[in-house]
């Protein structure tokens, strides 16, 4: 986590820096303007773990303020670069080409100061229209078939939530507009994989209560993502306890006869030293029958080769196909199954957008969702494991 820290503020802090020397360049201010904007570029870098202090002391409505604000710099101020650096591509490019052409193609490049203010304006409007694209939760359908669901079960419907990130900006009206996508849906299923709770809840009983009243007929089964060790195991596993889930633990359970669910710890509890029980994938998947479908909870989008064919779809999250895009590339060098449905032969893996936020209240260009699973008994002559999303 420290290693973390370090590289995000590392980071962090050479994108304020390539932003104010780029202002000052198409601005040219002196003292008056640049001791106020690198104050304040440096407490919107340090609003975060600001936010996290406050919160720990109780100062819950400073701590949401500041969160806000530090959040919406962070994701104006990771757009803004990104557009800034593809105009600097762009503007290399040209020099570049004017070089070898032998051609005075000046006329074709920005001076400093469009060449800020162009960007800042379309920064701006990426991150009001991400604001509202994060408020807009879509249902995303994946039918899968199948030849091991009962006589007498032609179809059953599961709802996926993940990375729902219930904390300081993700509260009430945002996670009723996730829950009303489920009760349209009215599933036979409920599933979290991960990352439900990102902050201290026991005040927000509005919460529990929104869970409490979708009552699916095969129940409510969760796994934990990293930020449930992040912000205390054993508050987490109450609340999404109270809120009516089952957390699979390294363990798995049949389901009225229809199916098998299993689900394990996510990995970050090795890191915190904390009790968990991350190392259980094999155990809590082999030796369960397989004359019944195998769904399989876990909140990282890896596939470990030892359980290939050990079960029939894995639902996972965490990526958040980037949140912000285009963070959705470094995001894929890390999970190359980022985002969708992957068929692995045996096996399928679906890896959802997320439900919620972390960190910014925004998305751009990658939609939050509630995932529709429906397992349909495969027709007669079809391909063994057939599957569509999208």
């Amino acid at each position: 986590m420290t290693l973390f820290l370090l590289s995000f503020f590392l980071i962090y802090g050479l994108m304020q820096g390539y932003v104010f020397l780029k202002a000052r360049a198409a601005f040219s201010f002196g003292p008056a303007v640049a001791i106020p904007l690198s104050l304040f570029m440096l407490v919107m870098m340090l609003a975060p773990l600001g936010a996290r202090m406050l919160e720990k002391q109780g100062a819950e409505a400073a701590a949401r303020a500041l969160s806000w604000g530090g959040y919406l710099w962070l994701a104006f101020l990771f757009l803004l670069v990104m557009a800034l650096l593809s105009l600097d591509l762009y503007r290399g490019l040209a020099v570049l080409a004017g070089f070898v052409a032998r051609k005075d193609l000046s006329g074709f490049v920005p001076g400093a100061k469009v060449a800020f203010l162009v960007p800042l304006v379309l920064s701006l409007a990426a991150t009001a229209y991400g604001y509202f694209e994060a408020l807009h939760v879509r249902a995303e359908r994946v039918v899968i078939e199948t030849d091991l669901l009962p006589d007498g079960v032609d179809r059953l419907k599961i709802c996926q939530i993940t990375d729902v990130h219930l904390g300081l900006i993700v509260r009430e009206e945002r996670l009723a507009r996730m829950l009303d996508v489920v009760r349209k849906e009215a599933p036979d299923m409920l599933v979290s994989t991960g990352d439900l709770v990102d902050g201290p809840l026991e005040h927000l009983p509005g919460l529990l209560d929104q869970f409490r009243d979708i009552r699916p007929a095969l129940g409510k089964y969760a796994v934990t993502g990293n930020h449930e060790f992040y912000v205390g195991l054993d508050e987490a596993l109450a609340f999404t306890e109270r809120a009516g889930f089952e957390v699979l633990r390294g363990a798995s359970r049949d389901v009225g006869g229809v199916l098998t669910i299993a689900g394990v710890d996510d990995p970050a509890a090795k890191g915190f030293g904390l009790r968990g029980r991350s190392n259980g994938e094999k155990d809590a998947l082999e030796g369960l029958p397989r004359d019944r479908f195998v769904l399989f909870l876990k909140h990282r989008p890896v596939v470990e080769e030892e359980s290939l064919g050990l079960f029939d779809l894995q639902l996972s999250g965490h990526t958040h196909r980037g949140q912000i895009f285009p963070f959705r590339h470094v995001v894929r060098l890390y999970f190359p199954t980022e985002s969708g449905l992957h068929d692995l032969g045996h096996s399928h893996v679906y890896v959802s957008r997320g439900s919620g936020t972390w960190g910014p209240p925004i998305r751009f260009l990658a939609p939050p969702e509630v995932t529709v699973i429906e397992l349909v008994r495969k027709k007669p002559g079809g391909n063994k494991g057939g599957a569509t999303g999208g």
